[in-house]
Parts: C-alpha cells; structure tokens; sequence
C-alpha cells in the first residue's frame, strides 16, 4: 500500500505500518486524501500484486541505512531509523521498485496476495507519535485476508458492529449525549439511559451489602498534597487537570479513588480481628484525555467508577481473591455476560515490595482461579509496579472483548499511607491492600451493553418496559388507568398516542420497546389489552392482572415475555 502511495504521490512522506487486530495502517505526510483517492490507490496496489514482485529482505549497516534513507530525503524514516537499537539493519525491497524498512518477515512475492481478499477501508488523521505538537498525517486503514469469504465475513461483522455502534443508538433511543457547550467526553445521561443506569447501580449495591461490602461516598475534590503521598502527581500528571486554588490552597479533581478510601481506612486505629474490612463507592473521576483519543463512552474524561478495595491480611488474600470472583460472575452474568478471557499478570523488572509478599500475594491469586476453575493465561511481568492482577475481558454478542473487571494487590499504597494494624501481639503491621472494579466503569459499560445487545435491552433492563397504544383517543382513558395500574406495581410503562395504529407500532419498533399493549373498544369492553412482544410475537389479549402477573414473573427470572 506504501509503494503504491508513493507511486501516486511521489511527494507523500512514509512514516509507519504496523499491523493491528483486524489489518493494518500505515501514516502518510501528505496531501488530504478522499474516499476517491482511496479507489485509486487500491487500483494500484492490484497491479503491483498482479505484477508478482519478489520481496527481498536485506541487511545493511547502520551507516548504509542512513545513507539510503538520506538519499531518499525521508525524515520520518530516519526518526524511526534512530529508534531502532537492535543490530543489523533489515530493509525489504519490493522487486527492485520500492524498499522500506521493516522488521518481516513477507510472503515470497506480491503475487501470494489475494487481490480480491484486501479492502481500504477509511482515511483518518493522526499526529506523529501521538504528539499533537508534531504533523498531522493522512492514515490509511486496510484490511487484508487469506480469501474473499474471509473478507465478506469480516465486512459482514464490520456492519452489524456498526449497526450496534453505541454513540448511534445513544440517539436513536435517546439515553445518552455528549454535549459540546458542556465538554468533550463529559457524558449527559437523558432519561431512559439514567433509569439503565439506576438498575445497574441498585444491583451493584445490592450484591455489594450482601457480600459483606460498606458503601461510601467521598468528595469529587481534595488538597493536591494527597495526591504527591499517592504518587499521582509524580507518576500520572499528564492525566490529571490542572490544579485550582482555593484559598491559598491548591485543589485537585480526583483521577482515582483510592486515596480517599484510605482515608476513611486511617479515621481510626484498627485491630487484625476486624480483617477483612471491604468498602465500595461508585466513585466519580475525571481525567484529561486528548480531544482526538475521546469516543463515545469508551474514552470519556468524567466517568463513575464501581471502584472497591479490601484491606486484609496475608492470609486471607486467597478467599478475598475468590470471593471477587464469585462477585464478578454473578454481576457480570445478571447483564449476560458468561464468556470470559482472564489474564493473570505477575512481577515487573521495577517493582515495590518484598519478594515474599509478591510470591504469597501471586500464589493466591493462582490458588482462587484455580479454585474458582477458570482458565486463566500467565502474562509474565506484565503486572503493576505495586502489585500482581487478574484481569477480566467479557465476551459480547460479536465475540469482541471488552477489558472489565480488575482485581490488584496493592504494597505501594499502604506504605506511602502509613496505614497500619494491631495484630494479636499488640504490634503495628501493615495490611495488604486489593483494588477491584467489577464493572470498569459505568459509562463505558453502559456502552458495552448497548453494543451487545443493539439495544434491545431485554425486559427487565429496559428503559420503558410496555407502551400502551389506543386505537384511537377514545380508548385513551382507560390507556391512562392500565398504565397507572403497571407503574403501581413497579413496571415503566408509557402512553403513545395522536397517530394512526400502524405508526404508534412501528414508532415503537424503532424505539425497541419490548411489550406493547393495543386498546380499542372491544379491550375496554372486555377490561383487557392485546399483548405484543418484540421477542415473542402476538401475545393475544388478556386482563390487564394477567399482564401485570406475566410481566414481573418475566422481570425476576430476567426473562422475555
């Protein structure tokens, strides 16, 4: 694709290529392109694959590479060339036409490519490195496969994720916006997305109390000195806004939740028979992302976190551990989700703590998984500074994985805190320290479930549960008591009216309301509404009691009715 660009703009400037999930990219100082150009450039690629050039790796020196890059009046390349510290030098000539560097390895030849199997998908723009101080590039997006069927598969999936793209269907139904007047990434939760947001929060603190949990509520502001004994400032600043002072004092909105926790840990001296001591929040926090890395719900810069830590002692790590797990697969299945990848991550090269704690704190998180009987895989040094993890992808209806739920060991925090206990001999020690977050984040799960579901949440979940229609405004009365009558009894239900019969049932199709109801003069007649389901078609007619009754059996088994 590189050769190509080249060969059409002999002015554009390479950069970097690297390939991702589903394809690759490749960056481009140059003129703005369009989806035209985007035809012609593919064009062109089916040529060189037509033309079966050989593709030759060869080594060089780094004087020689230099050199050849100079020649070529390539500064990005020569940037990348700097970068690189291994030795020697690889280049990969395509024929004798084009070369770039590149680590490979290649297929033997150009013609090994199926031509009918690789797609352009899209322009966008992307600073060097990331650096919005540096060039704005043209970035290509491509994919490519081993055949067509492969291909359609993938542009099928491509579709239907795009059919369930949150930040649509965030309109569509009307749950959420992102308001410009306000901020980017500040997330406006309308009506129906609150009320998703109000059940998923009253199921979290539900299953929180059962387990033993206390629920807190702290400050969304503090004295920015707390944050340098937790590290932030030195270690996070380019994610925290800026301080604001108050008094001669600087403030700082909270990137995190835990110091706050801790806080509330040290209000008073505790005793070892107190352990564990579990307490959760959801916990807002705000964190300055970049303007072009913000979407949707995914990356936003003010967002709730169902944030909880566990202070315990060395020996209850394991059943702490395991009771995080029992936690997360009952949350995480109540919102449908059964399918999980679990990444275990242990000691980095840089690292705080005693090799002891590391190697009890990661046999115990072994020891729960194992006992827990999910297959976990072991990313080696991949954990924290302060502490071993176990992350948790959820799987979603398209197979994607969505990073969820974490659970970390902590020895950084309750040393930089000083947080201590009295054990059995009246002696200070230091307690272990767990963050977890079973959700992530509200905002960007709601997303996730948006996505998975298309949203067509299922009925107990949903924003409006049933829509009464009347045939006509005469009926519309009797619509006022059924639908009184279902909110009594906890159901959310509403009128339509005003349009022809057809129109209310297709409006409320569009706005994937699981249950209506139609009424017309037989229904008030007979003191009944004729039933239909989005999941389970026409559900005849039926007394209102008998409605009511199917409706909450459906709701406390999470059922469709």
């Amino acid at each position: 694709m590189a050769m190509a660009v080249q060969k059409l703009y002999p002015q554009a400037k390479v950069t970097i290529g690297p390939w991702i999930e589903n394809g690759f990219y490749y960056d481009f100082d140059m003129e703005p392109l369009t989806d035209k150009d985007l035809k012609r450039i593919k064009k062109e690629m089916d040529r060189i694959i037509s033309k079966n050039f050989p593709l030759v790796r060869e080594e060089v020196s780094r004087d020689e590479a230099h050199r050849r890059i100079s020649a070529l009046n390539e500064p990005y390349k020569m940037e990348i060339l700097e970068g690189i510290k291994e030795e020697p030098i690889t280049i990969y000539h395509i024929g004798e036409e084009w070369w770039d560097l590149c680590a490979g390895p290649h297929v033997e030849s150009t013609g090994n490519i199926n031509r009918n199997a690789v797609e352009l998908e899209s322009i966008a723009g992307a600073y060097w490195r990331g650096d919005e101080k540096k060039p704005m590039l043209q970035r290509i997006y491509g994919t490519a496969w081993e055949n067509e069927e492969q291909l359609k598969a993938y542009l099928h999936f491509k579709e239907e994720a795009k059919r369930r793209d949150h930040r649509r269907l965030g309109q569509d139904l009307d749950l959420f916006s992102i308001q410009e007047d306000a901020g980017g990434g500040l997330v406006f939760w309308h009506p129906k997305g609150a009320i998703v947001r109000h059940i998923i929060e009253d199921f979290w603190k539900k299953v929180h109390i059962e387990r033993g949990y206390d629920l807190l509520y702290t400050p969304h502001v503090a004295k920015a000195d707390l944050w340098k004994i937790s590290g932030h400032l030195d270690f996070y600043k380019e994610n925290m806004y800026d301080q604001m002072s108050i008094e001669d004092e600087l403030y700082q909105l909270r990137p995190m939740n835990c110091p706050y926790h801790i806080l509330v840990y040290k209000r008073k001296l505790h005793s070892y028979r107190e352990f564990p001591i579990r307490v959760a929040e959801l916990g807002t926090v705000y964190r300055y992302e970049l303007s072009g890395s913000l979407h949707g719900l995914f990356r936003v810069r003010g967002f709730t976190q169902d944030d909880a830590h566990i202070f315990c002692l060395e020996d209850q790590i394991k059943d702490e551990i395991r009771g995080v797990l029992d936690l997360t697969e009952e949350t995480l299945s109540q919102f449908g989700f059964d399918k999980y990848e679990i990444n275990l991550s242990t000691r980095p090269e840089k690292s705080v703590g005693e090799d002891d704690i590391w190697e009890k704190a990661t046999a115990a998180l072994k020891e729960a998984l194992d006992d827990k009987g999910w297959a976990y895989q072991i990313d080696d040094g991949g954990g924290a500074f302060y502490g071993p993890k176990i992350d948790v992808k959820i799987e979603d209806a398209l197979g994607r994985k969505w990073q969820c739920s974490t659970i970390q060991v902590d020895f950084n925090l309750p040393q930089r805190f000083d947080i201590t206990y009295v054990d059995a001999n009246s002696e200070k020690k230091r307690p272990i320290m767990i963050h977890r977050a079973v959700l992530g984040s509200l905002e960007r799960f709601f997303g996730v479930l948006i996505e998975h579901y298309a949203g067509d949440f299922p009925l107990w979940l949903s924003p409006v549960q049933a829509r009464i229609l009347p045939v006509t405004d005469a009926q519309l009365e009797y619509c006022k008591d059924v639908t009184n009558k279902l909110k009594k009894y906890g159901i959310r239900a509403e009128i339509c009216h005003g349009e022809r019969l057809p129109k209310l049932i297709r409006n409320a199709e569009k706005q994937k309301i699981p249950l209506m109801a139609v009424v017309g003069a037989k229904e008030i007649e007979t003191q009944t509404v004729t039933v239909r389901s989005r999941f389970g078609g026409e559900l005849g007619t039926m007394p209102v009691d008998v409605f009511i009754s199917r409706i909450k059996l459906a709701i406390e088994n999470t059922a469709s009715l």
